[in-house]
């Protein structure tokens, strides 16, 4: 599967970053991300319920 990692980094930045007004301590999780390999994105966003087939990036299969 090919996922497009800068929609899912995008979205889990506004994902924890929602939570921030709230609990500031969120703020590290958005720090987390936006510092986090294509790798640490996919087990985050796995981690968080994320629906890995929302991100499949088809212009990347051949």
């Amino acid at each position: 599967m090919n996922i497009d990692i800068e929609k899912l980094r995008d979205d889990l930045e506004d994902y924890f970053g929602s939570a921030t007004p709230i609990y500031p301590i969120a703020y590290a999780d958005v720090i987390k991300v936006q510092n986090a390999s294509p790798c640490e994105l996919v087990n985050i966003a796995i981690n968080n319920g994320f629906d890995l087939n929302d991100y499949e990036d088809y212009s990347l299969s051949r």
